[in-house]
């Protein structure tokens, strides 16, 4: 449990220029992600290029200030933990789907978006009532998923692209160049002490930086035509408007949002040392609500914790909230300020691939910890769990065309591996174990959350 006044109190303000270092490193960790949704439904929608500038003006902006709201906390809303907060992948299928539809438009997108958040805000009290269905076999079999599952990501990364299609992707050079990172990342955890360890990712990051700007692997495409500053205010591209089925599908993403988060928070909590109690969920949960609600108003799009961020914290060992409130206030600039954007998101795709590889397999190796601590002896039927709720959490990582015969209204469901582990793992708990476990669990972490309360205040 961590303790006051160490480096890994979630509550310990550190030095200014630790901060702004150390919020750098999440910044960058994130970047590609955040503007992903942007880019891809700008193009989607043929939308001219100063169009698209603006979502990703927007996106950053609303990044940023979701990201304070969470991690410092403001009334009723934000976990108070070191969570980044991005646009979820989770939406960009039905707002493809909006975009290709002839009734429905951009305007459609953001109403759809601010009726998702309200619907979210709201239902968050009840869907934190869920945390006692996560016992430690299941939010073991979760977080392990979340970690797997973005290893994919950093492996395409590594290759240097986000998809084998793509061009350049398994380029010698890339792989390369991510080896060197991974090293340099590995060699800076042992052989370096003090903040220089903390900040190895970011260290590694730069070194890989250097070579491929060296190599002429950097593209500064779109830097001289991008503004200095750039205005983000609500309703750019005009009022929103407000149709039933693109709400009601929005909503339903929404839905599959917080059971993912619920995972994300659980797993963030693990690392470090904070149990989250239901009262922690309801807060983030909430957030994630307004989050989606401020990106309707600001012209972008539904908010979700960042999983990438996970393994940083788990790598760095660095766990303080207030270095991802410093990274949400790199957002807002970058949002405010294109050429700091532009600059930014110059850093190859191959760069941060060989960070990923260390940062996702963190996570997954969280995920895996918690799984040895689970009774196997007595409760043989956890084996089961286990093994069943990751198998299907790998159907969409390994058979992306495994559900293509059924309704695509179930794609947000089918889509995602680690909602998939959650539903299985959740039923199959209480199928073998019983609600008892329920109660259980429950007891278990109002019991932990005291725990840390105590040792906080001691």
């Amino acid at each position: 449990m961590a303790k006051t006044g160490d480096i890994s109190d979630v509550d310990r303000v550190l030095p200014l220029s630790r901060l702004i270092i150390l919020g750098l490193q999440h910044v960058l960790v994130m970047y590609a992600g955040a503007v992903a949704v942007p880019l891809i439904l700008g193009g989607v929608l043929k939308l001219p290029k100063e169009q698209v500038a603006l979502l990703i003006s927007a996106d950053l902006f609303a990044c940023g200030l979701v990201t304070l709201i969470q991690t410092i906390g403001v009334g009723g809303f934000g976990i108070r933990l070191p969570i980044m907060m991005g646009v979820t992948f989770a939406a960009v299928g039905p707002m493809i789907a909006m975009a290709g539809n002839p009734d429905f438009g951009l305007l459609d997108i953001y109403g759809a978006v601010i009726g998702a958040g309200v619907f979210g805000v709201l239902v968050a009290p009840l869907v934190s009532r869920m945390l006692p269905l996560f016992p430690r076999v299941v939010t073991g079999s979760v977080i392990t998923i979340i970690g797997i599952t973005l290893m994919r990501i950093g492996i395409n990364w590594a290759a240097g692209a986000a998809v084998p299609t793509a061009p350049g992707y398994g380029d010698p050079f890339h792989l390369e160049v991510a080896l060197i990172v991974l090293l340099s990342i590995l060699a800076i955890i042992k052989y370096v002490k003090g903040f220089l360890a903390n900040i190895a990712v970011l260290l590694g990051i730069v070194i890989g930086f250097v070579i491929a700007l060296a190599a002429g692997e950097v593209n500064f495409a779109g830097l001289g035509a991008a503004h200095w500053t750039d205005l983000v205010y609500p309703f750019q591209f005009g009022a929103p408007k407000f149709s039933l089925v693109p709400i009601l599908t929005m909503c339903l993403v929404m839905v599959v949002v917080m059971i993912e988060s619920t995972g994300m928070f659980l797993a963030v909590g693990e690392i470090t040392g904070k149990p989250v109690s239901r009262q922690d969920l309801a807060r983030g949960l909430r957030t994630d609500g307004l989050g989606t609600l401020i990106g309707g108003i600001f012209n972008t799009f539904p908010y979700t914790s960042y999983s990438q961020n996970v393994g940083l914290i788990g790598v760095t060992n660095v766990r303080s909230r207030w270095v991802c409130a410093a990274g949400g206030v790199f957002l807002v600039l970058l949002g405010l300020f294109p050429k700091m954007a532009f600059l930014v998101a110059s850093v190859p795709q191959f760069v941060l691939g060989g960070a990923g590889i260390v940062m996702f397999g963190m996570v997954a190796a969280t995920g895996i910890r918690i799984l040895g601590e689970v009774d196997y002896q007595r409760q043989k039927s956890n084996a089961y769990i286990v093994a069943i709720s990751i198998g299907f959490g790998m159907i969409p990582l390994v058979a992306d065309k495994f559900f293509q015969a059924l309704p695509k209204a179930l794609s947000p469901l089918l889509q995602s591996g680690i909602l998939l582990t959650s539903i299985v793992a959740v039923v199959l708990n209480v199928y073998f174990n019983g609600t008892g476990t329920v109660a259980a669990a429950e007891a278990e972490v109002e019991e932990a959350a005291e725990a840390a309360t105590e040792t906080e205040i001691g």
